[in-house]
């Protein structure tokens, strides 16, 4: 390559970082905007605005670990992988960045002082630069599909590492990615490795042009469960009466939770002990599920409000950090965002409890994990209406059947473990000789 082709690369990149640049700043009172919208129901969206800007950041120690994590999610995702560092590298401080409330009040109830935590900038031309600069991180691990390009292009012209982990990529998402390849591209070539889920992951990267990407597997299969947890979720469930059939509805979004109690309403026709928990994936749409409980006509009790589900139809878990608990009080779990299409949530966790899973059409997100759980029989594909409620009533019903599909469900989890190790791994040789003598 001549002179004259890399000075025009050279030029070319840097226009395009500019046009980046002034279009975020742009967007940024519409941002402002949209947080103190999103605050009238979650008030977390209207605190520490200033983190967004890199504000905060002086009191943190240099050269740390650094992990983002979106959101709730990719929080819970992420878990594993920080708990191994904090085992393996206790002397290794770590920061943990979030996005939304919900995510950071899973850092806060899941790892408490354990990690620093933040709220992560946004994605901004000097506001970035400078927030590297003090942070000097000796690492930055992004959690699956977040591409920040001034973040990622900053991270390159200093030299920190970058590692994308559990990295997931639909088909969906990566025709819009396709879509702008002047920023996809270069954005991509600046990390040092991503860590996909699955081969189709992988290779869908790889079609967008990332020069270093790696099958790893998908974290959500190392999940921990924690000790107790099944006789805490069978105390729970004592209490509510012990020969109730009990099934939950978990990471429900609107449109979903209608279709569900209407299912629901139909077996307590023929079944009328039976209960629902009800789990709505945002904490902001708590009290309009709860309104919309009760106009059905259902009894309803609250976990937020101490409330006893004896003599309820409904139990709404209102509260954050005790879905797993939940999910082990149960006899079948349905997992949300897959009858409307946001794409689906994480099927593994009731899995990895040996709780037979529903979902609907809608799991372009979690494709690998539906289609495990299909072959194994620990998983079944429902649309709304009566599909739901035959199979619900089939496993509630068949103690065999229902236990047939829970161990194969417990089986794919089992079966499918090791992308943290494999992920630490790649940890160990992308961090600089001076931070992995320190650990």
């Amino acid at each position: 390559m001549g002179q004259r082709q890399i000075l025009a690369g050279v030029i070319r990149a840097g226009s395009i970082r500019l046009l980046y640049g002034v279009l975020l700043y742009l967007v940024v009172p519409f941002a402002l905007l949209r947080l103190w919208w999103r605050g009238r129901r979650s008030p977390g969206y209207r605190q520490r605005i200033g983190e967004r800007f890199g504000r905060g950041a002086s009191d943190l120690p240099r050269g740390m670990i650094w992990i983002h994590a979106v959101s709730l999610g990719e929080v819970r995702a992420a878990l594993p992988l920080v708990r191994a560092l904090l085992r393996t590298r206790p002397a290794q401080p770590l920061l943990v960045t979030t996005t939304t409330p919900t995510g950071s009040q899973q850092v806060r109830e899941a790892l408490g002082d354990s990690v620093h935590h933040r709220y992560i900038p946004y994605d901004l031309p000097g506001v970035i630069g400078a927030f590297l600069d003090r942070l000097q991180p000796c690492l930055l691990v992004v959690m699956e599909t977040e591409l920040w390009p001034e973040l990622f292009n900053g991270c390159r012209r200093r030299g920190i590492p970058l590692l994308l982990a559990n990295a997931r990529l639909s088909p969906r998402s990566a025709r819009g990615y396709a879509r702008v390849p002047w920023l996809t591209r270069p954005t991509l070539a600046a990390v040092d490795v991503i860590g996909a889920q699955s081969a189709a992951d992988a290779e869908r990267f790889r079609a967008l042009g990332a020069p270093h990407v790696e099958c790893v597997g998908n974290l959500k299969f190392d999940l921990s469960v924690p000790a107790g947890l099944a006789a805490q979720g069978q105390a729970l469930r004592d209490t509510w009466g012990a020969q109730r059939r009990v099934w939950i509805a978990a990471s429900t979004h609107a449109g979903e939770d209608e279709l569900l109690l209407d299912a629901h309403a139909e077996l307590l026709q023929r079944h009328a002990d039976w209960l629902l928990i009800l789990v709505p994936r945002h904490p902001e749409r708590f009290a309009a599920v709860a309104e919309l409980v009760r106009r059905r006509g259902l009894a309803l009790a609250q976990r937020s409000c101490g409330e006893a589900a004896a003599g309820s139809q409904v139990y709404l878990g209102d509260t954050l950090g005790e879905l797993l608990l939940l999910y082990a009080a149960a006899d079948v779990a349905f997992v949300g965002g897959s009858l409307v299409a946001v794409g689906g949530h994480n099927v593994l966790e009731p899995a990895a409890l040996g709780v037979p899973v529903l979902f609907g059409r809608h799991m372009f997100n979690f494709a690998e994990a539906e289609q495990l759980l299909l072959t194994a029989g620990g998983g079944q594909c429902v649309d709304a209406g009566t599909a739901l409620v035959t199979q619900l009533e089939d496993w509630l019903t068949d103690a065999q059947a229902r236990a047939r599909a829970s161990a194969a469900a417990a089986q794919v989890v089992a079966q499918n473990r090791g992308a943290l190790a494999r992920l630490l791994g790649i940890i160990e040789t992308l961090l600089p000789e001076k931070a992995r003598r320190g650990g």
